[in-house]
C-alpha cells in the first residue's frame, strides 16, 4: 500500500492525471513536427524556386519520418528498460543498457550516412519524374539530413536517458532550444545568406545537433543515477534484444508513416495532367507536416494512456484500468475535436503561410491546401480514437493489434482509396476525402479489437473487487475468528 501511495499513477484521479502525464508528453510530440514544418513555410516563400523547393521536401520527407521512427521506436525501448532495471536498483544493467543504446545510435546513424552518400539520387529522382529542378533540391536536401542524422538520432537516445530518470524539464529544455534555433537560422540562411533549400537543410541539422548537445550536457552534469563507462558501450546481445522487443512495435509503427507519405506521393505523381500532379503533390507534403500537430497530439495522449494503464493494469487495479481506458479516449477525443475546430477556421490563414510569396502557383497551392485541411481534418475524431485504442492495446501488450490499426489507416486502407480518386476527373477534389473515409474505416475495426480486448483482459480481473461473503456454518468458526483464536 505504500508504494502505491507513492505513486502518482496509482492516487491521482484518472480525469486530472490524465491531463497531468499526457500535457507535457503532447508539447514534447509537437516539438517533433516544428523542423520539417519551420523548413516547408520558409522554403515555399523564398522566390521563384520555393514551389520546386517545396516539392523537393515532399520528396525529401519519407525518409526524415524513418529517421524519427527508427529513434522513436529505439527510444521506446530504451526508456521501458531503463526503467525497469532503475526500479530493479540494478545499477550495472542500467549501465548497459545506457552503454549499447549509445551503441546503437551510432550504427543507425551509420546506415543513414551511407544512404547519405550513395542512396539520396536514386530515391529522390524515383519519385520526381521529369522534374529536374525538383529532383536536384531534393537529393540535395536530403544527402545533408542523412550525413548530419547524428544529431536526430542520438538526441531520441540522450532524451529517454533524461525522461528515465524523471527529468523530462531537460528533455524539453534541449528540444525547444533546438526548435528556436532551427527557426531563427531558417530565416539567416535561405534570405539574408541566399542558401536556398541547402540553408534550410542546413538549419534543420543544426538545430538537431544543439539539441542533443544540451541533452548529453544535462545527461552527463545531472544525471547521477545512470553511470558512464567506456566498457558498458561493448554490444551485448541480451540488451540489444531487451531493447527492441519493446521498441521494434513501435518502431514499425511510426515507419509507416514513411511508407504512406511514399505511397501518396507515388499515387499523386501517376495523374496524367503533370500540372495537376505537381501540384497534388506539393499540398499534400504541405497537409500532411500541418497534420502532423493533430497526429503527434494523439500519440502524446496514447503514450500517456501506455504508461497508465500499463501501471494499473500490473496492479490489477479493475476500476482504475476501466476508468484509464475511458478518461483516454475521452481526452484524447477532446483534444483532436479542439484541433479540427481550429483547423476548420484557420484553414485559410494556415495555408497562406505557406503560399505568401511563392509567385505563380502560389494561389493554387493555398485553394488546394485549404481543400486539404477542411477535408482531412473531418477525420480527426475517428484518427485520435484508432490512436487511443492502440494505446489500450499496447498497455495490455497486445503487439499485433495495434500493429494491425497502423496498417489500416496508413496503407492498406488509405492508399486504394486515394488511388482510385486519382483516377477521376476531379481528383483535386476528391482525392483529400481518402482520408477521413480511411479513418472512419479503422475507427470501427479500433473499436471491436477494444471490445475484444476488453473482455480478454478486464473481464476476468477479480482482483480490485470486493470478495463475496459466504455465510459460514456455525460449527466452522469465520477466519476473523479463528485468527483471533490463534
Amino acid at each position: 500500500m505504500e508504494e502505491i501511495k507513492q505513486n502518482k499513477m496509482g492516487t491521482t484521479p484518472m480525469h486530472k492525471l490524465i491531463w497531468i502525464m499526457g500535457l507535457p508528453m503532447i508539447v514534447s510530440m509537437i516539438l517533433q513536427s516544428v523542423y520539417n514544418i519551420v523548413d516547408t513555410a520558409f522554403v515555399i516563400n523564398m522566390g521563384p524556386d520555393g514551389i520546386a523547393g517545396n516539392l523537393a521536401l515532399t520528396y525529401a520527407f519519407p525518409v526524415q519520418l524513418l529517421i524519427i521512427a527508427i529513434g522513436v521506436g529505439t527510444g521506446v525501448g530504451i526508456n521501458a528498460l531503463l526503467s525497469k532495471e532503475l526500479g530493479e536498483k540494478d545499477v550495472e544493467g542500467a549501465t548497459r543498457t545506457v552503454g549499447n543504446s549509445i551503441f546503437l545510435s551510432v550504427c543507425i546513424y551509420a546506415v543513414f550516412l551511407m544512404f547519405g552518400l550513395f542512396g539520396c539520387d536514386w530515391f529522390i529522382s524515383m519519385q520526381a519524374g521529369g522534374n529536374a529542378q525538383a529532383a536536384a533540391m531534393g537529393a540535395s536536401y536530403l544527402k545533408i539530413c542523412c550525413c548530419f542524422s547524428f544529431g536526430a538520432i542520438g538526441f531520441t537516445v540522450y532524451e529517454r536517458f533524461l525522461q528515465s530518470t524523471g527529468k523530462t524539464l531537460f528533455s524539453t529544455i534541449s528540444q525547444v532550444s533546438g526548435a528556436v534555433t532551427n527557426i531563427v537560422l531558417d530565416y539567416v540562411f535561405i534570405y539574408p545568406c541566399q542558401m536556398g533549400i541547402d540553408g534550410a537543410a542546413w538549419a534543420t541539422v543544426i538545430g538537431q545537433i544543439l539539441s542533443l548537445a544540451v541533452a548529453m550536457l544535462f545527461h552527463y552534469l545531472a544525471n547521477r543515477e545512470l553511470k558512464n563507462t567506456l566498457k558498458a558501450l561493448v554490444p551485448r546481445w541480451s540488451v540489444i534484444k531487451g531493447i527492441y522487443k519493446i521498441g521494434i512495435s513501435a518502431a514499425l509503427m511510426q515507419g509507416l508513416l514513411s511508407v504512406m507519405m511514399l505511397g501518396m506521393t507515388s499515387i499523386l505523381g501517376t495523374i496524367k495532367v503533370q500540372e495537376t500532379a505537381a501540384l497534388l503533390q506539393g499540398s499534400f507534403g504541405i497537409y500532411y507536416k500541418v497534420m502532423q500537430f493533430a497526429l503527434f497530439a494523439a500519440f502524446g495522449l496514447s503514450n500517456t494512456i501506455i504508461s497508465v494503464l500499463s501501471y494499473n493494469y500490473g496492479r490489477q487495479n479493475r476500476e482504475r484500468v476501466k476508468d484509464c481506458i475511458k478518461f483516454g479516449i475521452i481526452d484524447s477525443l477532446i483534444v483532436a475535436g479542439v484541433i479540427a475546430v481550429l483547423f476548420e477556421c484557420l484553414a485559410v490563414p494556415l495555408s497562406a503561410l505557406f503560399g505568401m510569396a511563392s509567385g505563380e502557383g502560389s494561389g493554387a497551392i493555398q485553394a488546394t491546401v485549404t481543400a486539404a485541411i477542411r477535408i482531412a481534418s473531418i477525420g480527426y475524431l475517428f484518427m485520435a480514437f484508432s490512436i487511443a485504442v492502440q494505446g489500450v492495446l499496447q498497455a495490455f501488450r497486445y503487439a499485433l493489434f495495434p500493429l494491425l490499426i497502423s496498417l489500416l489507416r496508413l496503407c492498406l486502407l488509405v492508399l486504394p482509396i486515394a488511388y482510385l480518386f486519382t483516377l477521376s476527373d476531379n481528383a483535386a477534389a476528391l482525392v483529400w476525402w481518402a482520408f477521413p473515409i480511411t479513418e472512419f474505416a479503422t475507427a470501427l475495426v479500433s473499436a471491436l479489437l477494444l471490445k475484444f480486448a476488453y473482455r480478454k483482459k478486464v473481464g476476468p480481473m477479480q482482483g480490485a473487487k470486493q470478495p463475496r461473503q459466504v455465510p459460514c456454518s456455525p460449527l466452522v468458526p469465520r477466519p476473523a475468528q479463528a485468527a483471533k483464536r490463534r
